[in-house]
């Protein structure tokens, strides 16, 4: 038997958890202040397999094993190694209060409605897109992806961020900064938890059902009159759900709309979890962005340039909607498509575009396929009698890039 006991937010590791263990793994600090029994064989935590393989040898002799863990092991901890490794039958795990609840209690806040992302270990860009597009965070840190690199990245973002160190301990602190000045800090080791908060977004204390993040939207594909929008200058609803189906926006992600318009696409994509950056060349435009970021609730960072000039000072995306049909077109699908991770999608309504776009794509490694979309919608006529009148129709391309394999051979 394994027992993994979480240490909580500075619990002390009562002496008969370790009675009779002849192995006891765990971080240097709480090996050091556990009492750990003189005979027992220590393992400190670094690399994880070197430890399963120590514990896997203590088990075939059926010699007693204590796992030592932060706040609950269960929660983005060691459980789930050892379960994958021996057997959840095998573990017998006593929980600890976990560092993002401490937090948010420290503060007087639920955390029912709060996103928690992981960025110990991997990529700090995808707690950085959900601490954009989510008003309440909380980001586990690790070397490399702590505050001040959190913060490096928020800089333009409307956030505080709270950062709690050494929780439990005489040594505490949680300290409120702007992420300017979390990036200009060298914070240690000790740091347990950040939270990052949009103090404009935060819910409200009504009664949740589901904890976590929004479940998303109930419907998408809005109509147009759901937008602020210049002369009907804006992606029509039908080719807005195909869109949408092609972007596949989700939480974690970050999306560019390009030539956004009346940003109904960015919208949307952010009502979908992504975080989201709109670029629109006139003024009057990224201000429309920005009233129907509002009227519906979601951040977008709008930018006002014209592509692709401007798109060499924006973070790389995930996924790209580029609408619009001028001349400079393919150049601004082609840059897109340097920096895509994911997809991009391309609305047009200028057949003699379509070549150039399709190459644009192909060329820089995507595989490219696309759709004339051509709808007829409910009218009304005199009489009490219905019609129907013919939208503009629309090409829309997309392009996926070709997963490649270690070898180097397209998949």
């Amino acid at each position: 038997m394994i027992t993994v006991f979480g240490t909580g937010t500075g619990a002390p590791v009562p002496a008969d958890v370790l009675a009779g263990a002849r192995l006891v793994v765990g971080g240097r600090r709480h090996l050091a202040s556990a009492p750990v029994p003189d005979d027992a064989e220590r393992v400190v935590l670094g690399p994880l397999a070197p430890a399963l393989d120590v514990i896997e040898r203590h088990l075939k002799v059926e010699s007693p094993v204590v796992v030592l863990a932060s706040g609950d092991p269960g929660f983005f901890g060691i459980v789930r190694a050892l379960a994958e490794r021996f057997g959840a039958e095998r573990l017998d795990v006593r929980p600890g209060v976990p560092s993002v609840a401490a937090a948010f209690a420290r503060l007087g806040l639920t955390w029912d409605d709060a996103v928690v992302v992981s960025a110990h270990g991997r990529e700090l860009r995808t707690a950085v897109h959900v601490c954009r597009a989510r008003p309440k965070v909380a980001v586990l840190t690790g070397p490399g992806a702590g505050p001040a690199e959190l913060g490096a990245a928020l800089r333009a973002d409307a956030r505080v961020l709270v950062v709690a160190s050494a929780l439990g301990s005489a040594e505490e602190r949680v300290e409120r900064v702007t992420p300017a000045e979390a990036a200009a800090r060298d914070w240690g080791t000790s740091v347990s938890v950040v939270l990052c908060l949009d103090e404009t977004r935060l819910l409200g204390a009504a009664a949740r059902t589901v904890a976590g993040s929004d479940v998303g939207p109930g419907r998408w594909a809005l109509d147009e009159d759901e937008f602020t929008h210049r002369d009907s200058m804006i992606t029509k609803f039908e080719v807005r759900a195909l869109a949408l189906a092609r972007l596949g926006p989700r939480l974690g992600d970050h999306v560019w709309d390009i030539g956004a318009g009346s940003g109904s696409v960015a919208v949307e994509c952010a009502r979908l979890g992504a975080a989201v950056t709109a670029v629109e060349k006139t003024r009057d435009g990224v201000e429309r962005v920005r009233a129907n970021a509002v009227a519906h609730g979601v951040d977008v960072r709008a930018v006002h340039g014209a592509a692709p000039t401007v798109l060499s000072d924006l973070d790389d995306p995930d996924a790209v909607f580029v609408g619009g049909g001028g001349r400079e077109l393919p150049a601004i699908v082609t840059a897109c498509a340097r920096r895509a991770r994911r997809t991009v999608v391309v609305a047009m309504a200028a057949l003699d575009r379509v070549p150039a776009v399709r190459e644009a794509l192909t060329g820089a490694g995507f595989s490219c396929d696309g759709v004339l979309l051509q709808s007829s919608r409910l009218a009304p006529l005199p009489g009490d009698v219905t019609r129907l009148a013919a939208t503009n129709p629309v090409f829309l391309l997309w392009g996926y890039r070709t997963p490649v394999s270690h070898e180097g051979v397209a998949l």
